[in-house]
């Protein structure tokens, strides 16, 4: 598949069926994230895979809205940034998503980006409860969690036609 391909295809999907992500899977989701570019190198992301299904449900309660699809989940990634190293934790995560969700798709997983930053539980900061469910220090900022799954309810692909090229400004 070309990778004009892989983004059309690319879709966030919430339902996931039992058949379970397998290792070579997962080592390909997580080689992705590992190759995504950082500013100036830095690399400040870490990746924590959660397969434990009490921690999949805690995360999934992690904010009001948008998670609950994460405790149908096989697994999920959760990108966690140290901002010792970079204060472009934002971007550099954002960056290592992207890249997991696009390897999800040429694998054929079902994958969707939850958001945490930004975000909150009965007025708790998303960020906060999900640092205390992995029990990581306050320095890390964690943008979004990656669930995965394979999945029997893939979105159709998009197609280039659909696209809005009004989008798009030259500047002459």
């Amino acid at each position: 598949m070309e990778l004009i391909d892989v983004m059309l295809k690319r879709r966030s999907t919430r339902k996931f069926n039992d058949e379970p992500v397998t290792r070579d899977e997962l080592d390909k989701i997580l080689h992705a994230a590992l190759l995504a570019p950082t500013s100036m190198n830095r690399k400040p992301c870490n990746f924590m895979v959660v397969e434990r299904k009490e921690t999949l449900i805690d995360l999934a309660n992690s904010k009001d809205h948008g998670a609950d699809l994460i405790k149908g989940a096989d697994k999920a990634i959760v990108v966690v940034a140290d901002t010792m190293i970079a204060d472009t934790w934002i971007e550099d995560s954002s960056i290592a998503l992207t890249y997991m969700h696009l390897m999800a798709t040429e694998l054929g997983l079902g994958s969707c980006w939850v958001q945490i930053h930004l975000r909150s539980r009965d007025g708790k900061d998303s960020e906060e409860l999900v640092r205390d469910i992995l029990k990581i220090d306050d320095h890390y900022r964690i943008v979004g969690i990656m669930a995965l799954g394979h999945s029997d309810d893939i979105p159709p692909a998009h197609e280039l036609a659909d696209i809005d090229k009004n989008k798009v400004h030259f500047l002459i």
